[in-house]
């Protein structure tokens, strides 16, 4: 019966559309159309402006590196099974076109272009699944549009790949699948020319507009909460614009101020080393840098942004940023993800990260795997982020690679900005739980220290507070006084960690900035002794 509960609370909150969508993708054979590819549409001579750079991920006419795993097309081919399923993809994203200093592996390129059109017949393997096949068509677009020539036969199968996936688009995925299957069709449909490639657009146009609604929330936030995530949608919509302004159209106006609130979120949720913090599925280095899409924003001429206040509430998609030199607290009062689509989310409701003197101290565990595992499950589990765990419960059941049954809501936040700054939040995770225990979260933000006071009502046989450290920071224990350790920085700072109502103790685990990266680092754990807790930080500047 348990397992029946669990798919039960997963699928009840899905739409019909992706219900039904996983039995019509499921069943659904449609033809390969071979026909001739439509001519193309001129563009304005260089209008593309270059795009956010990732850094090169060919290193050799047939020696690749994703996810920090380098590999040679030789010997493993388009789709080998050993591989993972999302280094597959990377394979067949042809990300490496456009990444940096592009120009100096054109005859790469040329050459790998045309090997895929002759390895990857249409409709087989992992490369002619939608989502891939999405990437793959803009990538190939962009590159033609830097001024490349695409060789005749790519030509050709773009059109078929287009065709193809005009047939596959993932109605019963949804979220950043569906809104990449529609960035693919307008860009088709804006290099192509003639009543084909007019449908392609009008379908791409139409998607994209009632996404852009759903996906994209009034404070600018992507709606899986996720700021790798973000990062990559905020990614489509500059390339989005870049691509209405080569083509002129005049619907780009309301994509660029669309764009700012995405800027003005991604900077908030970024720490002072300008990288993003690891809320949900996040990890370094698959969305491009933060700095790199705001100077990609800057050449398509855009307006800057305003600097970050000093406490700033996105309240639409639930996070709380404030900053207070030396310190910069992120604070997760946000619902794990939208109801619908949750495949990134983590159970990591009033969790938060802080960086002193510019460098991370407090990390979540990031994201360095997908797939169906016991790592996994554990990178998206509670006790792998810093909030607290009860009864050795997630507040929100993940499960599977990608799936989430009940989950925690945020109740009763407030924030007040007078003197200390405080954020009061609860979530009602864990009353699904025997005793109904409920957790409520204060943080206490003053000049040289931060106070996080934790309660749990109800009843509960265990709660344990985990803070986790950056790999960097060193943990010296108070030999004299229990409950008190010390944290020196890599600046040579350092941080007085004391707990009032509970016992701490380290253990050893990892974290996980990039996927195929494991780091080491220490867990500061606080068993509950009652059931109220606090932990204070105390920060001092070593002269």
């Amino acid at each position: 019966m348990a397992g029946v509960a669990l798919y039960w609370n997963t699928i009840r909150h899905l739409k019909p559309i992706q219900l039904y969508g996983r039995v019509w993708f499921g069943l659904s054979r449609p033809r390969v159309d071979l026909r001739p590819a439509p001519a193309r549409r001129h563009a304005a001579a260089g209008a593309w402006v270059p795009g956010a750079e990732r850094p090169a991920s060919m290193h050799g006419p047939g020696r690749f590196e994703f996810l920090n795993d380098a590999r040679e097309l030789a010997e493993h081919g388009w789709d080998d099974p050993r591989l993972g399923r999302l280094w597959r993809y990377h394979l067949h994203y042809f990300d490496d076109l456009n990444a940096s200093d592009a120009a100096s592996r054109a005859a790469w390129h040329y050459e790998l272009l045309t090997r895929w059109v002759r390895e990857n017949p249409p409709p087989r393997g992992t490369g002619w699944e939608p989502y891939p096949t999405s990437l793959r068509i803009v990538n190939w677009i962009k590159w033609a549009l830097r001024g490349n020539a695409l060789p005749p036969e790519c030509v050709q199968s773009l059109a078929v790949q287009v065709r193809w996936l005009s047939r596959r688009v993932e109605t019963h995925l949804l979220g950043n699948h569906l809104f990449v299957n529609a960035k693919a069709l307008v860009f088709a449909g804006l290099y192509f020319d003639g009543p084909e490639a007019a449908g392609w657009l009008q379908r791409g146009l139409q998607i994209l507009a009632a996404q852009m609604r759903e996906q994209i929330l009034p404070d600018g936030g992507q709606f899986e909460r996720s700021t790798m995530y973000h990062a990559l949608a905020l990614e489509d919509m500059l390339d989005l614009c870049n691509l209405a302004a080569t083509y002129g159209m005049a619907i780009a106006s309301r994509w660029r101020v669309l764009t700012g609130s995405m800027r003005a979120w991604l900077m908030t949720m970024c720490h002072p080393d300008g990288q993003i913090s690891q809320f949900n599925d996040a990890a370094l280095d698959i969305a491009p840098a933060p700095q790199a899409l705001e100077q990609y924003a800057r050449r398509l001429g855009l307006a800057g942004l305003a600097t970050p206040q000093p406490v700033t509430q996105l309240g639409d998609s639930g996070y709380v940023r404030v900053e207070r030199a030396p310190a910069v607290v992120l604070l997760d009062v946000a619902p794990v993800g939208a109801d619908h689509v949750f495949a990134h989310a983590h159970a990591d409701t009033l969790s938060f990260e802080l960086s002193l003197f510019g460098r991370r101290v407090l990390v979540n565990s990031g994201t360095s795997c997908y797939g169906c595992g016991a790592e996994r499950l554990r990178q998206r589990g509670t006790a792998a982020h810093n909030t607290v765990v009860v009864d050795g419960a997630d507040s929100s059941e993940v499960w599977s690679d990608f799936r989430v049954g009940r989950r925690a809501r945020p109740i009763g936040l407030a924030v007040a900005r007078d003197g200390v700054i405080e954020v009061r939040c609860a979530h009602d995770g864990y009353e699904r739980l025997p005793g109904k225990p409920g957790h409520t979260r204060r943080w206490s933000i003053g000049a040289d220290a931060l106070v996080v006071h934790d309660t749990i009502s109800g009843s509960f046989r265990s709660a344990q507070a985990r803070f986790h450290l950056h790999p960097s920071v060193i943990v010296h224990d108070d030999r004299e006084r229990e409950g008190i350790v010390q944290l020196d920085l890599p600046t040579g700072d350092r941080v007085r960690v004391s707990v009032t109502g509970g016992r701490l103790r380290q253990e050893r685990t990892t974290w996980h900035p990039r996927f195929g990266v494991s780091q080491p680092n220490v867990c500061l754990a606080v068993d509950f002794s009652g059931p109220e807790l606090s932990t204070e930080l105390r920060w001092s500047r070593t002269e």
